[in-house]
């Protein structure tokens, strides 16, 4: 389960249950959290490979997609330093058990859409222990007396790609490209190195070049379902 907490109102942001804790996983669950709530300057992480590269002067893939919007990691020095978020996963792990058993669910796909509502349930109606307010009204109170620097998410042509698994492919003496079980032709000259995008969604995009805020995507194919 991938959780996101406000640390200044204990606001859920985001809660979602996935098969696997996978790149994939991040890509799906941050991007829909920034569209309903805003993109903040910082995500407080442990140092999982997902977020911390064993090269200083490099990023992981999730944290070039964030950096693209000018979202970058604060690392806790230790597990203890995560204190108010891990106590928040024990919320999810004395109810949804129970939850789930006297509802009879047992499917992620049916699951989540509960699990949505008993985060905003959460959010708008139990009293905070620490804050003695609800974390709805504490998020709404920082927002009135202007003390949020959440932004807005941007309205760019590359967000849906800066949220995808990205790799370079090569196209083939034959025009075409590997994609999945399928070579797919492509009108691009052949020699040319393009960039694969594989969505949460499970479908794959090909563009022209890597991201640049300078220029437009260019896309050679998609299979997105209309």
């Amino acid at each position: 389960m991938l959780n996101m907490l406000d640390d200044c109102s204990r606001l859920f942001v985001g809660s979602k249950l996935y098969e696997r804790e996978l790149l994939l996983s991040y890509l799906d669950f941050l991007p829909t959290a920034f569209l309903a709530y805003g993109r903040p300057l910082q995500l407080y992480v442990d140092y999982h490979s997902m977020f911390f590269s064993q090269n200083p002067d490099a990023l992981t893939q999730l944290g070039s997609a964030l950096a693209f919007y000018e979202i970058s990691f604060l690392y806790a020095p230790t597990p203890q330093a995560k204190g108010k978020v891990e106590r928040e996963h024990q919320f999810w792990q004395k109810r949804l058990p129970p939850f789930f058993a006297s509802e009879a669910i047992a499917d992620i796909q049916e699951a989540n859409p509960h699990i949505d509502a008993l985060r905003l349930h959460r959010n708008a109606k139990e009293i905070h222990r620490e804050l003695k307010l609800t974390a709805q009204r504490a998020w709404d109170i920082a927002k009135k007396e202007k003390r949020s620097v959440l932004r807005s998410a941007p309205r760019c042509p590359w967000w849906p790609y800066i949220w995808s698994l990205r790799t370079s492919l090569k196209i083939g003496s034959d025009g075409r490209v590997p994609i999945g079980t399928q070579r797919i032709r492509l009108e691009h000259p052949r020699g040319t190195s393009v960039v694969l995008c594989l969505h949460p969604s499970g479908h794959h995009s090909v563009l022209a070049h890597q991201p640049d805020k300078k220029l437009k995507p260019a896309l050679l194919f998609t299979n997105r379902p209309k």
